[in-house]
């Protein structure tokens, strides 16, 4: 299996090159489904979490990064493949629905996945508000939510930059939030908002950051 391959390779070299440091990588769930919410600092943070965690770790990624051709396309495919990513296309009107519906299906299979309620990178460093997929993922499927704080991966990879750079990266895990059952009778909406606004504090928490108060925007050119 790629994975396999791309998982025994890629983090031993990585963590040579980079030595990330790692806290309360304890708190990840050896097996079972488990939301893996984070901050989003940098392009790269959908590498460096798989790099660090002992099991795989699925995230989104754009679909036009598996759909390239030429020597070019087809080593990228091979790569975002190879680290677990699986594909949407993030232009669809109906693409947040279609990322649920994979994150549910990956969350069915005992899985791991990988998800930013801020939807996009923060551009300012501060830490804007959360979405509420993350709250529907967890009320959903009742996996537990592992809170994660990235600090440095924005220096590691900066907007528009296309190459890693030598940085020192900071990885936190927080301990696993359970919402099975503690919001049952309570109207969706609320329940939604509640849950993602706890799982915000709590990457608050491990991040360190600022909260910006509003939401942030993907701009029209990512």
């Amino acid at each position: 299996m790629l994975y396999d391959f791309m998982h025994t390779v890629v983090p031993p070299l990585a963590k040579v090159v980079w030595r990330p440091t790692v806290e309360g990588l304890e708190n990840l769930p050896a097996t079972g489904p488990v939301i893996v919410a984070s901050n989003h600092r940098s392009f790269a943070d959908s590498m460096v979490i798989p790099i660090v965690t002992p099991r795989q770790v699925v995230f989104l990624a754009k679909e036009d990064y598996f759909t390239g051709t030429g020597v070019k396309g087809s080593l990228q495919r091979a790569w975002f493949e190879g680290m677990g990513m699986v594909p949407v296309d993030r232009d669809d009107t109906k693409a947040a629905l279609a990322s649920l519906d994979i994150a549910l299906d990956v969350l069915r299979q005992g899985k791991a996945f990988g998800i930013y309620p801020e939807g996009t990178r923060s551009r300012d460093g501060r830490l804007y508000r959360g979405r509420t997929g993350v709250a529907h993922l967890a009320l959903t499927s009742g996996a537990p939510v592992v809170p994660v704080g990235l600090s440095g991966t924005e220096h590691l990879q900066p907007v528009g930059s296309t190459l890693p750079r030598l940085a020192r990266v900071t990885v936190r895990f927080g301990a696993p939030l359970r919402f099975e059952g503690r919001y049952d009778g309570v109207p969706t909406g609320r329940a939604r908002r509640e849950v993602t606004d706890v799982v915000m504090n709590e990457i608050q928490k491990l991040s360190g950051q600022e909260f910006a108060g509003v939401y942030n925007e993907r701009p029209a050119d990512t």
